[in-house]
């Protein structure tokens, strides 16, 4: 029996090392094309458990031994001062990923795009009134692709240096390679992800929805109040509609998330009310979006993690996940939850002395709910603007 147990344990031992690999990547910046990141910290985890840290090399490159399959239950975690850190799900071996360096504008935006080695041309597009932002026309109103990328892997980067408010901006993705084929799947079998970065934070990754066919990659758009609103979906285009016929049609990405996940997600949403009352404020954060990550239209813990960046001085951030817990309030306080969360954003726009945008918000919030305080903010700001 004893033997038997043996050669068990050592076939499952001999698995295991048949199903882990090296893990072999690139490390490139997300706004300066083919510019290699030297000394960027790169680290494989799985299950809670991390790889050995390895730094990338002088072409930017490292491979890691890190014991675990290369599959979407291991995540890549590459880090470097002044650069955004970035986490994404497995594979990864033989793809080449772009670190974003800091924004510093409150309202500014990163959109980066990388894929695997086929199709070669994907290109990002960013459409918003007067403006069409992508590979024929770089620059725009306060918008800009700072990288083109036309021989795989990307990567493809559109920077928003400041939305202007009131005005919908849309973002997609079109496979240029197969731009003429209407039933393409190259696509959605293209491994392609999009990094979305505000502030110091990548605050949202897409990734490509599998077994689809179409040409363009429809992600999402940012409403006339700064909302992100998730479309997710690959359709089909002709060449002459790229970057038209977009907008009213869309429709909302519908995620749906089982019990389960979402009793996962309250537990931890508590767990990080818990850490704040202890005044630990990075634990604290970190359970809110865990709690996220179980359940993606999680308003309150939106809402909770707006006040944890806001508390880390992290502004662009703060604002951000309170237009999500906009976006993603409900119940019978759905109102009042609204108004807290562009008061927040308010008081962040006043704070910063950027006037116009806080007297906007604030007008939001008298839409919402009558309050002396929203009344006085107005009047404040209006004074300030004199």
């Amino acid at each position: 029996m004893k033997f038997k147990l043996g050669i068990f344990f050592l076939a499952l031992a001999l698995s295991n090392n048949v199903s882990a690999q090296n893990i072999s990547v690139q490390v490139l910046s997300a706004v300066e094309k083919d510019k290699v990141i030297s000394n960027a910290e790169v680290m494989i985890q799985r299950n809670g458990e991390s790889s050995t840290k390895s730094l990338t090399n002088n072409q930017g490159r490292t491979t890691i031994n890190s014991g675990f399959p290369d599959d979407s239950n291991t995540l890549l975690i590459i880090k470097k001062d002044n650069y955004s850190s970035l986490v994404v799900k497995c594979p990864c071996n033989d793809m080449t990923y772009a670190l974003s360096p800091y924004m510093k504008n409150l309202d500014g935006m990163r959109i980066v795009l990388n894929w695997g080695k086929y199709p070669s041309d994907l290109d990002s597009h960013l459409t918003f009134p007067g403006n069409h932002i992508f590979f024929q026309r770089k620059e725009g109103s306060l918008a800009n692709l700072d990288v083109d990328d036309t021989d795989s892997y990307g990567p493809e980067t559109i920077t928003i240096e400041n939305k202007r408010f009131g005005e919908t901006y849309h973002y997609f993705v079109h496979d240029f390679s197969n731009k003429d084929n209407l039933n393409s799947n190259e696509l959605s079998a293209s491994d392609a992800k999009v990094f979305v970065y505000v502030g110091q934070s990548l605050v949202k990754t897409y990734y490509m929805p599998k077994n689809k066919t179409g040409n363009v990659w429809n992600l999402f758009k940012i409403n006339e109040n700064g909302e992100i609103i998730d479309i997710n979906t690959v359709i089909s285009k002709t060449t002459q509609d790229v970057g038209i016929n977009y907008g009213d049609n869309d429709v909302e990405e519908q995620v749906y998330v089982s019990n389960e996940d979402k009793k996962r997600a309250m537990q931890l949403n508590r767990k990080g009310d818990l850490a704040y009352q202890n005044k630990d404020i990075n634990t604290a954060l970190e359970f809110y979006k865990q709690a996220i990550e179980y359940y993606p239209t999680f308003g309150q813990a939106y809402g909770n993690l707006g006040l944890m960046y806001i508390k880390k001085g992290y502004k662009a951030e703060a604002i951000y996940a309170n237009r999500k817990a906009i976006t993603y309030a409900s119940g019978n306080s759905i109102n009042t939850t609204k108004a807290s969360a562009y008061y927040n954003i308010a008081k962040i726009f006043e704070n910063e002395n950027d006037f116009e945008e806080a007297l906007n918000y604030y007008k939001l919030v008298k839409e919402l709910k009558e309050n002396t305080v929203y009344d006085n903010a107005i009047i404040r700001v209006k004074g300030k603007m004199q």
